[in-house]
C-alpha cells in the first residue's frame, strides 16, 4: 500500500498573511510541519502542495519536495486531489494541514493504519476529548460517531448536547475533530468533484459533504492535542511553546 503524505499551503490567510513561511523558532512554520511528517514510518514520500512562489522555493532551501498547484483552489481537498492526479501509483492520500506545527508523526501512522485490511474504507480522520474550555468555541469542531467508529456528524455547535445535564454513564465526552485526512486516491478524486451540499455550506465543514452523499468516514480516536496557527496570538503562542522547550 503506497501512501502519499500531502501537506496544503496556502499562502494567503485572512488572519495570518504569508501563514507558512511565519517564523517559528528560527524556521518557517511550513518546514516544521514538513520534517515532522517525514517523521512518520507509513508515507512513502511527503511533499508540499502550494500557490505561491515564495512557499515553494522556501521549501526548496530547506530541502523539502514540493509542487506548485493552481492559486484558484477554493478548498485544500481541491489542492489535494490535483496533486493526486499527479501520482497515479498512489493508494492512500494523507493530508496533514500546513498550520499543524506540532503534528505528531506518530497520528499520521495511526491514520494510515486505518486501511490495514479494509479495502471498503475510502475516507478516514481523527478525533480526540474536547477541554471543556472549547466547548462553545465555533472554531473548535466537535465529532459524534457510531458505535463503530464512523462519523455521524460534525458540527460547530456542542455535540452531543446535554439536556437537563444529564449525561448516560454519568460523564460523555466531547470529541474535537483533528483536521487531518487519509483518502483512497479514486474515492478522493471522485469526492473532490461532488457539489457543495447545504450542511457543509451552512457549517463551513467541508467534511459535510462526503457525510450528504452517503459515504462514510473512519473516525480514530487519538490523545494527541492539536494546536493550530490561524492567527498572530496562536503563533505567539506555539513559539512560546519551542522557548519553553529549550530551556528544558
Amino acid at each position: 500500500m503506497k501512501i502519499l503524505c500531502v501537506i496544503p499551503a496556502r499562502y494567503s490567510s485572512t488572519r495570518l498573511p504569508g501563514k507558512p513561511l511565519a517564523m517559528i523558532a528560527g524556521k518557517p512554520m511550513i518546514q516544521h510541519v514538513y520534517e515532522r511528517a517525514k517523521q512518520a514510518n507509513r508515507p512513502e514520500t511527503v511533499l508540499v502542495a502550494t500557490d505561491h512562489e515564495l512557499v515553494y522555493l522556501a521549501v526548496k532551501e530547506f530541502g523539502g519536495d514540493v509542487v506548485m498547484t493552481s492559486p484558484d483552489h477554493l478548498t485544500g481537498t481541491d489542492r489535494l486531489a490535483e496533486v493526486a492526479g499527479k501520482y497515479p501509483d498512489a493508494d492512500i492520500i494523507i493530508n496533514v494541514q500546513g498550520d499543524e506545527p506540532l503534528i505528531a508523526p506518530e497520528i499520521i501512522d495511526l491514520l494510515a493504519s486505518a486501511f490495514d485490511g479494509q479495502p471498503e474504507l475510502n475516507m478516514a480522520t481523527l478525533m480526540t476529548e474536547m477541554d471543556k474550555e472549547e466547548y462553545n468555541l465555533a472554531s473548535a469542531v466537535k465529532v459524534v460517531t457510531s458505535l463503530e467508529g464512523y462519523a455521524l456528524y460534525f458540527s460547530r455547535s456542542l455535540l452531543p448536547y446535554p439536556r437537563n445535564n444529564k449525561l448516560p454513564g454519568g460523564s460523555l465526552p466531547v470529541y474535537k475533530h483533528i483536521g487531518i485526512y487519509a483518502y483512497r486516491r479514486d474515492f478522493l478524486l471522485n469526492y473532490a468533484a461532488l457539489q457543495p451540499t447545504p450542511l457543509e455550506l451552512t457549517e463551513s465543514l467541508e467534511q459535510l459533504r462526503a457525510l450528504e452523499h452517503g459515504y462514510k468516514i473512519k473516525v480514530l480516536k487519538t490523545d494527541f492535542k492539536s494546536i493550530g496557527v490561524d492567527t498572530p496570538e496562536e503563533l505567539e503562542k506555539v513559539n512560546a511553546y519551542f522557548k519553553n522547550l529549550g530551556k528544558k
